[in-house]
């Protein structure tokens, strides 16, 4: 007999079934009643059980749906400057993007200022959503100034990372990358893009990748499903000075 609490035991199940396959990700949970019945416990207890596949990130509550088996977080390497279809393809997962959007635009003040042009000068500005295995994971916003966005534009944006057209095609070789990561709220632009509610947790990355003579050529803001991903790094202790061992 197991001693395990009736929650515990009911959440074991359940993420037994996640791992295993049976309850592959997408998958609706079945409602309450289903679970008290089949598992001849309380509503109180499968409440629990509940709230702690939700802390251990492998379901999520769609509020006048269900709950849902969520997809395995993406693990991305914030270690070199890579495109989203470069870092699908290291982890075994099919990219892919959707277009939404492509036009000239004025550029306002943040994106000027990360392309080093004059506020209003006018920059081509890419809309995608870019897919793993077919769940939308980013909502990229592309800004490129009007010289080179155009040639790249003028090719298909879902068939071709945006980073494979700079340096293959149009010889514009990206060196390194200015990155900025930090905790958002899906805007409304976001949000239906990545088909999620509005105000929903995301990433926001800000990357200005540069080409050779530090010169700015493609600034982007990255929303990034947060329920989907997950960034790690590794990092370098900085050498210890004397005063810090205690030296002179």
């Amino acid at each position: 007999m197991s001693l395990l609490p009736l929650y515990e035991r009911v959440e074991s199940v359940l993420a037994a079934g996640i791992a295993d396959g049976s309850l592959p990700p997408e998958t609706q949970l079945p409602a309450e009643e289903r679970l008290i019945e089949q598992f001849k416990v309380s509503r109180t207890t499968v409440r629990k059980a509940i709230q702690n596949l939700i802390e251990r990130g492998l379901v999520e509550v769609r509020r006048g749906k269900g709950t849902f088996v969520t997809q395995p977080k993406i693990t991305q390497e914030l270690t070199e400057l890579t495109g989203f279809v470069e870092d699908m393809q290291t982890l075994g997962r099919h990219a892919t993007a959707r277009l939404l959007d492509k036009r000239i635009v004025a550029a306002d003040e943040a994106v000027a200022h990360h392309l080093a042009l004059a506020p209003g000068t006018l920059v081509v500005r890419l809309r995608r959503v870019r897919l793993a295995d077919g769940v939308a994971v980013s909502f990229d916003e592309t800004y490129l100034p009007r010289d080179i966005g155009e040639k790249v534009a003028g090719n298909d944006l879902e068939a071709e990372p945006v980073f494979s057209l700079l340096e293959n095609r149009y010889d514009t070789p990206l060196v390194e990358a200015e990155y900025k990561l930090e905790a958002a709220a899906a805007d409304p632009d976001a949000a239906r893009a990545l088909q999620v509610p509005t105000g929903s947790p995301i990433f926001l990355i800000e990357r200005t990748s540069y080409t050779a003579e530090n010169r700015p050529v493609d600034y982007e803001r990255l929303h990034y499903r947060g329920g989907l991903i997950r960034f790690v790094t590794r990092l370098a202790r900085r050498p210890r000075t004397s005063m810090q061992t205690g030296g002179p």
